[in-house]
């Protein structure tokens, strides 16, 4: 198994939907707000040609000459985006791409910059490497984690299967 965005940022996000989806049960085709993230997605970068980029198990949104660009609807977990970019820009650099990263949040709530800029370090990647062995022991176990209610699992797309 390999490590995806999808996966690390809900490790960050939600230890149980990242366990979920790791396991195949996927009801985001459900949500609402994935679906504006496709539409916003879509609207923001129609007909431009280094828009979403697939590379073995992931999907960039943009590369530029200079950066990967990651898009985001909000900035309600900036730290499991983050994360998620830096993934991508270590298996860019295992291809022999070197980029900065930058993530744009379309919606700003939590946080005064709509753009963040990143650069993958030594001790980032270093602590990628622990985190993918760590959330592939993880997702691997047979036992789902057990639900954590918090203020941000109403908008969920797995809120009906964990708590209702």
């Amino acid at each position: 198994m390999k490590v995806n965005g999808t996966m690390i940022n809900y490790y960050f996000h939600c230890k149980r939907q990242c366990w979920l989806f790791a396991n195949r049960i996927n009801l985001e085709d459900n949500s609402e707000d994935v679906h504006i993230g496709r539409v916003l997605h879509e609207l923001k970068y129609n007909g431009n040609e280094n828009a979403e980029v697939s590379i073995e198990n992931i999907k960039v949104d943009k590369i530029t000459n200079d950066y990967l660009v990651e898009i985001k609807k909000s900035d309600a977990d900036v730290e499991a985006a983050k994360w998620q970019t830096l993934l991508y820009l270590k298996i860019l650099k295992e291809k022999g791409i070197n980029r900065k990263g930058k993530i744009e949040f379309i919606e700003k709530n939590k946080q005064n910059k709509k753009v963040i800029t990143l650069e993958l370090t030594g001790e980032e990647e270093n602590k990628l490497n622990e985190l993918e062995n760590e959330i592939i022991e993880f997702v691997s176990s047979d036992k789902l984690p057990d639900p954590i209610y918090k203020p941000k699992c109403k908008k969920c797309a797995f809120y009906e299967y964990c708590f209702i």
